[in-house]
């Protein structure tokens, strides 16, 4: 892809104007802008963006309006990739977010997007039909799973786990080979490994099976109360 088109949704005017320069200065074109739910879907049908850019909590109700709307614009346009950003490591935000799949879906916790070349690298990875999921997410998502006597995770290694956390992350097999310093082979056996225990062994493609396990780790945690969020409402930055 040639050129990134993004629209960016966020209702703090100097957040929005820091992640539209961090954009633009890596060549990625702003095609619009919005700041409640209404100018996101607007601005998206408008420009066909290739990538939605957007805070999950935004007027009017500051609750969900970034994943409500992002769903929506993927119902009518499923290339469409989106980014979203939250304040808050949050079981039931990103089980929401990817309740229809992984493919061109990207989460980021707010801490991260101070790093330009970190929120370049998932707008780009999204936009290419890849999925971004940030690994303090996952992290809190797989530890809290384990923990559930109910859970086929519990039947993991913990080398099968972090193959797992590094699925979830949206790496490729090279990329979690290098990530935890092991041949491709051994990757590709821990991966078949985990699908056979998670009872994924049918005669699925390899990336079905992956997107499968990786919501297996998402819906046991369904029912959870988000990590470290409990009675917690999200401050504007």
């Amino acid at each position: 892809m040639s050129e990134i088109r993004v629209v960016i949704a966020e209702d703090h005017y100097l957040v929005r104007e820091g992640l539209r320069r961090a954009l633009e200065e890596s060549e990625i074109r702003v095609v619009g802008t919005a700041g409640d739910f209404d100018e996101l879907v607007g601005a998206a049908r408008a420009t066909r963006p290739d990538v939605v850019l957007t805070d999950i909590r935004m007027p009017p109700d500051h609750h969900t309006e970034g994943i409500v709307a992002a769903l929506q614009l993927r119902r009518e346009r499923p290339d469409l990739g989106v980014v979203v950003i939250s304040q808050y490591v949050d079981a039931n935000y990103t089980i929401e977010l990817l309740q229809d799949g992984t493919d061109g879906i990207g989460y980021l916790l707010k801490e991260r997007i101070g790093d330009p070349d970190h929120l370049i690298d998932a707008v780009r990875t999204v936009a290419a039909g890849g999925s971004v999921i940030d690994g303090d997410v996952v992290a809190s998502l797989v530890d809290g799973s384990t923990r559930r006597q109910t859970t086929p995770l519990r039947h993991l290694t913990e080398r099968e786990l972090d193959v797992l956390r590094c699925m979830a992350e949206g790496r490729t097999n090279d990329g979690i080979a290098a990530t935890l310093h092991l041949s491709r082979s051994s990757v590709e056996k821990y991966s078949t490994s985990i699908f056979n225990k998670l009872g994924l062994n049918g005669d699925d493609a390899q990336i079905h099976k992956r997107v499968s396990a990786v919501l297996t780790l998402l819906h046991n945690e369904g029912h959870a109360q988000p990590f470290g969020t409990e009675n917690a409402t999200e401050p504007p930055l």
